[in-house]
């Protein structure tokens, strides 16, 4: 690990991983934080590479917690939260037995199905709000807690149902955040028990840590300053890019690509 972290090679994968992910911790959209862990990856293995990312996770979690204060439904969380701890926990009974491609082939194929119906609904304009519906809602916090645990993809879920509730811009994105921030403060715990972080991981995290906040504020900088005509349109296509990227990894995992 000594080699690795005087390695510049290391910096020129980790670097931009952390700004990607802290843009899209600002809320910037979910399509580059699943950038992350494979960019880190081209350097560590994929498992390491989610180890380092997660402390830092973290604090990203704490500016954006701070920066979007005030913007939150709560009736969301209380409806999707418990179905999220719910889904952690299966992730980490199943984790010796439930492979990451498959996971992300299941959640690239339900996502971009979820962006298909959007852009039906836009082109036969019949365009609604959905309304809160609780057993919908726990379903699919439930698959972001487990998709979040097993594979880092717990963004596309959480937005299949949060995204047609029409929120506000900021009350969207503060709502993500609490979300995402107790469901990685959740993960922590079962992490440490599968022994994902030893000494050598945490000083990784601990040196690439100082990006953190400046990439998560400069997405809270763009974000707040983009109007819903914008906002909306543009979430939906990094919901495209995302369900593409995610089965592409799927595949790419399963046939060993």
């Amino acid at each position: 690990m000594t080699s690795l972290l005087s390695d510049p090679v290391f910096y020129v994968a980790a670097i931009p991983a952390v700004i990607l992910v802290g843009l899209s911790k600002g809320g910037f959209g979910g399509a580059m934080a699943l950038l992350g862990v494979p960019m880190l990856a081209l350097v560590v293995s994929p498992v390491q590479a989610a180890a380092i990312l997660l402390p830092i996770l973290i604090v990203m979690d704490l500016v954006s917690l701070w920066a979007w204060r005030g913007h939150t439904d709560r009736r969301t969380l209380t409806i999707m939260l418990p179905g999220a701890l719910v889904g952690i926990a299966i992730g980490w009974a199943t984790a010796a037995v439930v492979t990451e491609g498959h996971v992300r082939l299941i959640v690239g194929l339900v996502t971009f199905a979820f962006f298909l119906r959007w852009v039906f609904e836009k082109v036969a304009g019949r365009e609604h709000i959905a309304r809160q519906n609780r057993p919908r809602g726990t379903f699919w916090g439930a698959v972001a807690g487990f998709t979040s645990f097993v594979a880092h993809a717990g963004g596309p879920p959480y937005q299949v149902y949060a995204l047609p509730l029409g929120h506000d811009p900021r009350i969207y994105t503060g709502t993500s955040v609490v979300f995402f921030a107790i469901v990685n403060a959740v993960k922590l715990v079962p992490y440490f028990a599968l022994g994902q972080f030893d000494r050598s991981n945490l000083t990784a995290s601990l040196i690439l840590i100082p990006l953190a906040p400046l990439a998560t504020l400069a997405g809270v900088w763009i974000v707040k300053r983009m109007k819903p005509a914008v906002f909306y349109p543009f979430m939906y296509v990094m919901v495209l890019i995302v369900s593409l990227k995610l089965m592409y990894d799927g595949v790419s995992d399963l046939m060993g690509w």
